[in-house]
C-alpha cells in the first residue's frame, strides 16, 4: 500500500459553516428488474431485522486503513461488531445488544429497544463522519447533510445477485460520491471523489450485506478504505 504525502493531500484546515467480510465482500452481479426502491428506503425505511432471529448474533468484520502519510485517521483497524437479537415488543421489532468493535477500539453503541431497522446503518455511517471530520477539521452535521443529500440526489441503486448460504439471492447495490460538486468539495483535499457503497438483500439477517467508504488518489493512492461485511461463516 503506497504512503501518500499528507502535505499534499490533506493540508488540513477545512472550516466550513454549520452544516462476507470486509476484507473479501463477495463482488456482486448485476440482476434484471423493475424499479428499484431508493437508497433512503432500503437503507432506513425498511424492517430489516424482520429476519433476524431472536436469540441469534450477528456479526460484521471491519476494517479501515488509509495511505496517507503520518496517518491522521490512525493505525489501520480491523476488528469486529456484533449484534445480538432479542426479542422486542412490536413483531418485526428487536431489541438489541451492539458490541462495537473489541478492547481499546470499543465504542459506545446502544442498546436498541424494540427497533425494527437495523442499528449498524447509523453506527458505521456515524463512526465514519467523526473519523473524517476529525481529519478534514470539518464539522461533522454538515458532512452528514452532505452525505443524506447525496442518498436523495446522487443515488444510485442496482438490482444484483450476491452469493449467501450457498446460493446466489436478489439484493441491491447502492452507489453514491456525495461531495463531488458540493461547495466544500475542493476544500477535502482530495477526499471530495469518496465513494460510498452499500448492499442489502432481505436474504440475509439484518438485510445489511456491507458497507464502504473509498478514496483514491487519480494514480491510484489508497487515501481511505473503510468497510464493514457481513460475516457469513459467524451467521
Amino acid at each position: 500500500m503506497r504512503l501518500i504525502p499528507v502535505a499534499a493531500v490533506l493540508a488540513l484546515g477545512l472550516s466550513v459553516p454549520t452544516l462476507v467480510s470486509a476484507t473479501e465482500t463477495p463482488a456482486p452481479t448485476q440482476a434484471n428488474a423493475t424499479a428499484a426502491p431508493s437508497a433512503a428506503d432500503l437503507l432506513f425505511e425498511q424492517p430489516q431485522m424482520k429476519n433476524a432471529a431472536p436469540g441469534s448474533i450477528i456479526t460484521y468484520d471491519y476494517l479501515r486503513r488509509s495511505g496517507i502519510e503520518k496517518g491522521p485517521f490512525g493505525a489501520p483497524l480491523q476488528d469486529t461488531v456484533t449484534i445480538k437479537v432479542e426479542p422486542g415488543k412490536q413483531p418485526d421489532g428487536r431489541n438489541m445488544d451492539v458490541a462495537m468493535f473489541s478492547g481499546l477500539n470499543r465504542r459506545p453503541a446502544g442498546p436498541f429497544e424494540d427497533m425494527v431497522g437495523n442499528p449498524i446503518v447509523p453506527l458505521f455511517l456515524e463512526n465514519h463522519v467523526m473519523a473524517l471530520s476529525k481529519v478534514l477539521e470539518a464539522n461533522p452535521r454538515y458532512l452528514k447533510l452532505a452525505i443524506r443529500k447525496g442518498m436523495r440526489e446522487k443515488a444510485t441503486v442496482t438490482p444484483v445477485k450476491i452469493p449467501f448460504d450457498g446460493k446466489q439471492v436478489d439484493a441491491y447495490r447502492i452507489e453514491m460520491q456525495p461531495f463531488l460538486g458540493d461547495p466544500m468539495g475542493e476544500r477535502m483535499r482530495g477526499l471530495e471523489n469518496l465513494t460510498y457503497t452499500f448492499v442489502t438483500s432481505p436474504s440475509v439477517p439484518g438485510e445489511i450485506v456491507s458497507m464502504e467508504a473509498v478514496s483514491k488518489t487519480k494514480d491510484g493512492g489508497e487515501l481511505l478504505e473503510e468497510k464493514l461485511g457481513y460475516d457469513q461463516k459467524a451467521g
